[in-house]
């Protein structure tokens, strides 16, 4: 596919884009290491110009910075992470307290693992999983930089977890095709066939999160793709297949599309939501949240 036939997809599917937009440096403050106010006076203070996100709990843009965010004093201490906007919703939507034993699926690098463990403020228990070893070495520096005590990481295929419902809530920020808002050659790189590929493994994932999860438990499945493939078409096929029930979502951005490639998805799709990068100011996203039956 070119660069006009997925543009001319995202047209039929209800966007306005143009295939040039942005996402903002945004950065996430953390409760476990400091107060909000006073990291937002600290950094001002140094020249730091930041933008409060209204749909985020802690969220910030970049205005701009003297200097860089990644090698500050208080980054170093934990003090906030530096992640992007539509990334801190999942976490965020999923809403785990201290009651909760969670599971992320796909944890590295850990801003949204982190993230989860200052919603449970270190109580409870979070397992992260992630396949890639190199990728862990980040979330495991990052785990002990935000000052998160509540995780243990395991270096494993989610798909090889035993098949026992165990948790709570579930967050599957699934491995995904991306989007051109975050990476400028995506257009000229990414192919059918990786599209297919990606919704195939996304279905495994879905399939063995539902057996993990405990009767009445949320999971939380999100990607930073368009591709109705990866995204509504894949809820479609969770519905059919498995004793869930979509929940309403809380956040910016179009609810699910139901009518894709001429086919009627079922109605309670337009729960989910779908983060236009035109119209939200992110990087392209889909969130979905289902509960057990």
């Amino acid at each position: 596919m070119s660069r006009e036939d997925f543009i001319e997809l995202y047209q039929s599917l209800g966007a306005t884009l143009t295939g040039d937009e942005v996402t903002p440096k945004t950065l996430r403050v953390n409760p476990l290491a400091t107060d909000e106010s006073t990291l937002i006076k600290t950094l001002t203070a140094q020249g730091v110009d930041l933008e409060k996100i209204p749909f985020l709990d802690y969220g910030y843009r970049i205005i701009s910075s003297p200097f860089s965010l990644g090698a500050s004093i208080e980054y170093l201490l934990g003090h906030y992470f530096l992640q992007e906007t539509a990334s801190q919703l999942p976490a965020q939507l999923l809403a785990p307290s201290g009651e909760d034993n969670v599971l992320d699926m796909a944890s590295a690098p850990g801003g949204k693992t982190t993230q989860m463990a200052a919603y449970m403020g270190n109580g409870g228990v979070i397992t992260a999983v992630d396949v890639n070893r190199l990728r862990l070495y980040a979330l495991e520096n990052n785990l002990e930089r935000m000052g998160v005590r509540n995780t243990v990481v395991y270096n494993m295929d989610s798909l090889d977890l035993p098949d026992e419902p165990m948790f709570t809530k579930i967050l599957l920020d699934a491995p995904c095709s991306g989007n051109y808002v975050t990476d400028s050659r995506w257009f000229g790189k990414r192919k059918k066939a990786h599209i297919q590929h990606n919704f195939m493994m996304q279905r495994k994932l879905l399939t063995k999160a539902v057996s993990l999860l405990e009767k009445g438990g949320a999971l939380l499945y999100s990607t930073c793709s368009l591709e109705p493939e990866e995204n509504e078409l894949n809820v479609q096929w969770l519905l059919e297949n498995y004793d869930v029930k979509l929940g309403d979502i809380d956040a910016p951005g179009s609810p699910g599309v139901t009518e894709i490639f001429g086919d009627l998805l079922d109605e309670s799709i337009k729960k989910c939501r779908r983060l236009w990068p035109n119209d939200v100011g992110t990087q392209g996203f889909f969130i979905a949240r289902a509960v057990k039956q």
